[in-house]
């Protein structure tokens, strides 16, 4: 049984319906406490180290986290854990088969009919890019890298590989080349083919794209992320939908003129929510079901918090009373937590049990489901789980 601690509730906890900002003397409205109990992650078998947490996800009653190990000398070794209530975890065992895949990070992980992929990196080689691997799950739980050519992710024309959904259409990984906006497929997550140059979706003569996140639709597949049209220094927010990943159609998100780009998506049901930054504010758009999705379906619901040169790191959805959504944010200030009714029209934030400063070597993440939201928390020093209630406290 793990060691636990809890973070007491302190102070009076408003309700969603607060704003997202305070009445008129521009603070943050009073944040949400709740009761953090804390969770131990086990060192994986191997080599000691300090853990590394980036990403944790809800998956057929599992909840799954992953991330690395460093050791001292700076080298890491991939690590990914499972728990069935958010409290005791336990490490999965790992096959990577590769040089890369033997010091990678796992960074992102999705979920699809009770399995997980995910997607990992470390950099190496004489530019020091990102080597990105991917790795599917067996039967047994554990995971096993899936083989790759070095150009698939990497190469002259690499960008990034960002996300990674499963749905009915199989696996999808949302990223960019350098021409633009790009996605990898695949039916069963052992094999990723490329899909470069799509119209709609790769750059063209008018639009300089990328795509940040990826979620499945009942139809296909959603991919959000943002363009900068020729001529402008800002971008524009955009979400591409396909029914079979290599056919894209490009909807514009509104805008305003400022720098605007979708960085993370979730569905509750039939709603489709878009959350990224629009100038120096985080922004939630808004898609409920109606006609087809297109740009007058879509609504610029809410702004809230501010970003510097901040992301939105990280968004969940939960049904139920309403429903919740959950967004993780960067900014200069560190990572920040915070909680929305479901009409996402309203923010407050939500305290995390310590503070996470921004950086490359720091990180947050959260997860929810039946009523639990589950955090990583990676300081830089130690990288810790908690769960506590996802609702109203």
């Amino acid at each position: 049984m793990s060691v636990r601690r809890t973070v007491a509730v302190v102070g009076v906890v408003v309700t969603l319906l607060a704003g997202c900002r305070a009445a008129d003397d521009g603070r943050l409205p009073e944040p949400v406490r709740p009761r953090w109990e804390m969770a131990d992650l086990p060192v994986p078998p191997g080599a000691p180290g300090r853990l590394i947490a980036r990403d944790v996800t809800a998956c057929a009653g599992r909840w799954y986290a992953v991330g690395a190990v460093g050791a001292p000398d700076g080298g890491t070794r991939p690590a990914a854990w499972r728990s069935v209530d958010g409290r005791g975890w336990t490490s999965l065992p790992l096959r990577p088969i590769s040089y890369y895949g033997e010091r990678a990070i796992m960074y992102a992980v999705g979920c699809h009919e009770g399995r997980i992929a995910v997607i990992g990196a470390r950099s190496g080689g004489a530019h020091g890019n990102p080597r990105v691997r991917t790795w599917r799950q067996d039967a047994d739980g554990g995971l096993s890298e899936v083989p790759a050519e070095f150009e698939l992710y990497g190469g002259p024309e690499a960008v990034s590989a960002s996300r990674i959904a499963g749905g009915a259409g199989g696996w999808l990984i949302a990223g960019a080349r350098t021409g633009g906006a790009a996605v990898w497929r695949s039916a069963d997550a052992t094999d990723f083919a490329l899909v470069d140059d799509a119209p709609g979706l790769a750059s063209d003569a008018g639009l300089t794209t990328i795509a940040t996140d990826v979620v499945a639709a009942p139809d296909g597949w959603l991919v959000a992320g943002g363009g900068r049209p020729a001529g402008r220094a800002d971008r524009d927010p955009y979400v591409w939908s396909s029914a079979d990943g290599r056919a894209w159609t490009r909807t514009a998100l509104p805008a305003t003129g400022a720098d605007e780009v979708a960085q993370r998506l979730v569905r509750m049901g039939a709603v489709v929510y878009a959350l990224g930054v629009r100038g120096s504010a985080f922004q939630a758009w808004k898609w409920s079901p109606g006609a087809t999705v297109g740009a007058e379906e879509w609504r610029a619901v809410a702004d809230f918090g501010a970003t510097g040169a901040g992301a939105v790191a990280g968004v969940e959805a939960v049904a139920g009373d309403g429903g919740v959504v959950l967004a993780m944010t960067v900014a200069s200030d560190g990572h920040r937590l915070w909680r929305s009714a479901g009409d996402a029209s309203s923010w407050v934030p939500v305290t995390l049990p310590g503070h996470v400063s921004a950086g490359g070597h720091t990180s947050a993440a959260v997860a929810a489901a039946d009523g639990r939201m589950v955090v990583t928390v990676d300081d830089g020093v130690a990288a810790r789980v908690w769960f506590g209630p996802s609702g109203p406290v």
